[in-house]
């Protein structure tokens, strides 16, 4: 049986202020889909309400990974059961080393029955297979000895976001403009870490406003988001046509759910 990540009239609100209105989609693992849309539209709100963000309220709808319920459990609990999110604007945590922050989160990971205290991963397999990812992603094996997102540049948190995914190695996960605030270079090298660690064994959701990032992970399905939900599913050439044209097209056919993103864009800005 194909492992499924499912979404079902998913609505979703913030402060009160309704921000999805009934998305519905469907990942299997195995797939890579690609969610693209204009500022305000709601896509990095999906995220962090699959993921389980407390601001984000769901108030109506379903979120289903293999049957169980994602709703009813705590972030902490989803991710033990193979959820990932890349964040689009990490956090930074002073104080706590790459090194030891991942093999924390991979020991609660890989024995989601661990309890704080218990014996994490042993620390010559840890160093070994963090190296070989690292070497894998070309990172400087300084960059494990650096506190978590502390001085870091855009492309360094991305890459750790990256190289977290490729420690957890989740069953599935978003990825949420990855290729913000990244040059040519380093959203090419991005992409091909991803395809390298996930594209066959994970299901992947990319957020993007672009193409590029999708050069090495060609999706199966594009989705276009507008005013909090999904309006047009395609394939690769989707993306290719949004990259290119904008979002005119879409604009015109779904004025409602694009005066809604306007809106809601202006909001924030604002």
């Amino acid at each position: 049986m194909t492992e499924t990540l499912a979404i079902r009239d998913l609505h979703v609100s913030v402060a009160g202020k309704p921000i999805l209105r009934g998305v519905n989609l469907e990942i299997r693992r195995g797939e890579i889909h690609a969610l693209m849309g204009p500022n305000g539209s709601g896509k990095s709100t999906l995220g962090l309400a699959i993921m389980g963000h407390p601001a984000y309220e769901v108030t109506q709808g379903t979120v289903e990974l293999n049957g169980e319920d994602l709703l009813a459990l705590e972030p902490h609990e989803r991710a033990r059961r193979g959820l990932f999110l890349a964040f689009q604007r990490p956090v930074a945590i002073p104080g706590v080393k790459m090194a030891d922050f991942l093999r924390h989160a991979a020991s609660n990971i890989r024995n989601p029955d661990r309890k704080e205290g218990e014996e994490l991963i042993p620390m010559r397999l840890f160093r070994k297979e963090l190296k070989e990812k690292m070497r894998q992603l070309r990172m400087d094996e300084e960059f494990a000895r650096r506190y978590v997102n502390d001085g870091f540049s855009g492309g360094e948190m991305k890459r750790a976001e990256i190289l977290q995914m490729a420690i957890l190695r989740p069953k599935f996960a978003i990825l949420d403009e990855t290729d913000s605030g990244l040059d040519v270079d380093a959203v090419r090298l991005a992409s091909q870490s991803i395809a390298e660690i996930g594209a066959r064994e994970m299901g992947i959701l990319i957020i993007t406003h672009h193409e590029q990032l999708l050069e090495h992970n060609r999706p199966q399905y594009t989705h276009v988001m507008l005013g909090g939900r999904i309006v047009e599913t395609g394939g690769p050439e989707l993306a290719v046509e949004l990259h290119k044209q904008g979002y005119d097209r879409l604009r015109a056919a779904y004025p409602e759910a694009a005066a809604a993103s306007d809106a809601l864009a202006a909001a924030v800005a604002g």
